[in-house]
């Protein structure tokens, strides 16, 4: 495991897992008191969207984070990307380097991950924070659902059909890959424009230049959906936590709150006046907020 770079005083190394290496971050020492910390992104991001957590919450957990495949500084392979495969290089990384069971944390599409390791891999984890996470429920009850106008339906026809083209997603990806834009739509999911900064753009705008990028992109639009929040929620063992930037766009966090404690009653939950970043936006309080719960769990 070779170290590589520097993040703040975390230092990145490299693990090999299916032949393809993944980076990943470790700060803080290990604690008999209480469970390491993992922290997983959301879809573009790495861990260095962690960076402000992984500097404060080093003082009291061992913590991890880890580039999912196909994102950050892991390697990009031309492989199909699904909730299937993240949740097991997960499982594995927690098997294999970790060594012990942790509390997950994800926001969005690494929420989805978290939630989806916890409920699937029960052994491996000791609890989840959900940060705006992806994903949807299944929908209840006996109303039927809508049936599109036939113009509408042979459009999403047509735009499943352009998404398949290899030269369509690669166009897609070229034009959501410029600075200019990865900065606008920071600014539309973010509450407090000054935390959209240089640095979090490049971040951000990196990783996409690995030749691999653009089929990843690709396959993660095509890949079948994982399993619904519910039905992983109707799995989960362990505590859990849900931290909502209520300000989010993308995700409207007062409609979805009342799902998650229709299936999944015993959690805490808090909203801060955040976007869909609540971890880099406002990381004070998620920080104490995460370390009040984990201690209380470890307790």
């Amino acid at each position: 495991m070779q170290v590589v770079s520097l993040i703040e005083s975390a230092p990145g190394r490299y693990w090999q897992w299916r032949d393809q290496a993944i980076y990943y971050v470790q700060a803080g020492d290990r604690r008999l008191d209480r469970p390491p910390l993992l922290l997983i992104h959301g879809f573009g991001a790495s861990t260095d969207h962690w960076r402000k957590n992984i500097a404060v919450l080093q003082q009291d957990f061992e913590v991890w984070a880890i580039d999912l495949l196909g994102f950050g500084r892991s390697a990009k392979p031309a492989w199909e990307y699904t909730s299937m495969l993240w949740r097991e290089q997960i499982h594995a990384f927690i098997t294999d380097v970790i060594g012990q069971p942790v509390v997950i944390a994800g926001n969005s599409l690494g929420g989805y991950a978290a939630l989806s390791t916890a409920a699937l891999c029960p052994s491996a984890v000791v609890g989840v924070v959900l940060l705006n996470t992806a994903g949807s429920f299944t929908e209840l009850g006996d109303q039927p659902v809508p049936k599109p106008s036939p113009v509408r339906e042979f459009l999403n026809q047509c735009a499943q059909v352009f998404l398949r083209q290899d030269w369509a997603t690669f166009l897609v990806f070229k034009y959501v890959q410029q600075k200019a834009l990865i900065r606008r739509t920071l600014q539309q999911v973010y509450l407090d424009q000054s935390a959209v900064t240089d640095q979090l753009v490049e971040d951000i705008y990196r990783p996409s230049l690995d030749p691999g990028a653009p089929k990843v992109f690709a396959s993660v639009f095509r890949s079948p959906q994982g399993e619904q929040l519910d039905q992983l929620l109707a799995k989960l063992q362990c505590p859990l936590l849900l931290l909502w930037g209520e300000a989010d766009p993308w995700m409207n966090a007062r409609d979805r709150s009342p799902k998650f404690h229709q299936h999944y009653p015993k959690l805490t939950e808090y909203f801060l006046r955040a976007g869909h970043c609540p971890h880099d936006e406002v990381p004070d309080q998620v920080n104490s907020l995460m370390r009040a719960w984990v201690m209380e769990l470890a307790a």
